[in-house]
């Protein structure tokens, strides 16, 4: 069953969704982190090949959620899934449902498609969002630790 609130991003969202993205980063304590700008945004969703894809949450004509995500691929499953990237409802309208209604519409995209899995990862410290997550049935892969290459790493590695 689809939610109404719910449909794909469109260029005039771009704007508002990187507002979310920055409101996301202040919730995650890290805003000093994101640098996103809506050029790049509009670039990275609507370019001839795009490599990043959204839906956003909205009421009463306003933008108050967003996911963001990308395709991965299991080389096991022989199938891609989705990587959500981000997923935010702003403050005052959590408790909505429309968390679950974008996290809904994600795993009926991966459905529709054949895709294998959804995942994402999230802040050890965000309990809100790990029950959340649990309720949905989803399942922690604690038998893995994230790496990243960034910065001044990424780049001595790739220069290497």
């Amino acid at each position: 069953m689809t939610d109404n609130r719910i449909r794909r991003i469109r260029p005039a969202d771009v704007d508002a969704v990187v507002g979310l993205v920055y409101e996301l980063a202040e919730y995650e304590k890290a805003p000093q982190e994101c640098h996103l700008d809506a050029e790049q945004l509009h670039s990275a969703l609507f370019s001839s090949a795009p490599a990043l894809f959204g839906h956003v949450a909205e009421v009463d004509g306003e933008v108050v959620g967003c996911a963001l995500w990308f395709l991965n691929f299991s080389t096991w499953r022989g199938v891609h899934g989705i990587y959500l990237e981000d997923l935010y409802v702003r403050q005052s309208m959590r408790g909505s449902g429309l968390g679950k209604a974008l996290l809904t519409e994600l795993a009926a995209e991966c459905v529709r498609r054949g895709y294998g899995r959804l995942e994402w990862s999230v802040l050890n410290w965000n309990s809100p969002a790990i029950e959340f997550y649990r309720s949905m049935g989803a399942e922690a892969m604690d038998e893995w630790t994230v790496y990243r290459l960034s910065d001044e790493a990424l780049t001595k590695a790739g220069t290497a």
